[in-house]
């Protein structure tokens, strides 16, 4: 299967980098912590990436800076539920060490990559 541009985004592949980190960290949760905290917390860091690759795929870049802007929304409530999840005892310190490096990067690369939508013309495949 050949990627698509939003694939070869590096904001993109941290994205999903995040959010398979703290499916791997959910997965070992018992079945309360999974039900409550979990599931949001794996759909809101899913959401980063689908608004990325949504954003892409839409006719204007007006489009696709609303997408990235909701990408950054859902990052924030990726972190909320990361705070509570730490707070609750969930993640280790050295769960914590692994992926805070990730959200710390994310964060200015998605506002970089919002500057920076429009500034260059469309690439195509």
């Amino acid at each position: 299967m050949a990627k698509t541009n939003f694939e070869n985004l590096e904001v993109y592949r941290l994205s999903e980098r995040l959010a398979d980190g703290i499916w791997d960290v959910v997965a070992g949760w018992d079945s309360f912590a999974k039900t409550t905290v979990g599931k949001q917390i794996v759909r809101a860091a899913d959401s980063i990436g689908a608004n990325i690759a949504e954003g892409v795929g839409r006719g204007s870049h007006a489009d696709n800076k609303r997408f990235v802007r909701t990408a950054r929304g859902s990052l924030n409530e990726t972190q909320h539920f990361l705070r509570r999840s730490y707070r609750r005892k969930l993640l280790t310190t050295a769960q914590v060490e692994t992926l805070k490096p990730v959200v710390d990067e994310l964060a200015p690369r998605l506002n970089a990559y919002l500057r920076s939508i429009g500034r260059f013309p469309e690439q195509t495949e």
